[in-house]
């Protein structure tokens, strides 16, 4: 089992920055691609972005390219999302989510085994 936890939400301004992190306990998740998922109020959950369990492959969704960097340290059993110019469209509760076919690098959240409870982050206009 992997338990996934998640941090650093808040609340910033439109254009400001936030990075948040997912750390993983119960086994170490260097064999897992691991995602980040988000949902607003009244949508469905969407694809955010992915990373290898490597580190060297990673997959965003068009809306965030080049606004967000996922990355992770595999000793600490980390992910990061570092979020810049954050628009109000990107409020959401953000999820970090766990796939244990570590090359894959997909969308689809359900190959994703593992999820965390989520952080809140709202960017006001």
């Amino acid at each position: 089992q992997v338990q996934l936890v998640e941090s650093g939400g808040g609340l910033v301004q439109a254009g400001g920055s936030l990075r948040l992190s997912c750390a993983a306990s119960g086994r170490t998740i260097d064999t897992y691609a691991m995602g980040w998922f988000r949902q607003a109020p009244g949508k469905e959950r969407e694809f955010v972005a992915a990373i290898s369990s490597s580190g060297r492959s990673t997959n965003y969704a068009g809306s965030v390219k080049g606004r967000f960097t996922i990355s992770r340290d595999n000793a600490k059993n980390t992910v990061s999302l570092l979020m810049n110019n954050l628009q109000p469209e990107d409020t959401a509760v953000y999820y970090c989510a766990a796939n244990p076919l570590g090359s894959r690098v997909t969308a689809a959240g359900g190959f994703y085994g593992y999820w965390g409870q989520g952080t809140q982050v709202i960017v006001s206009s």
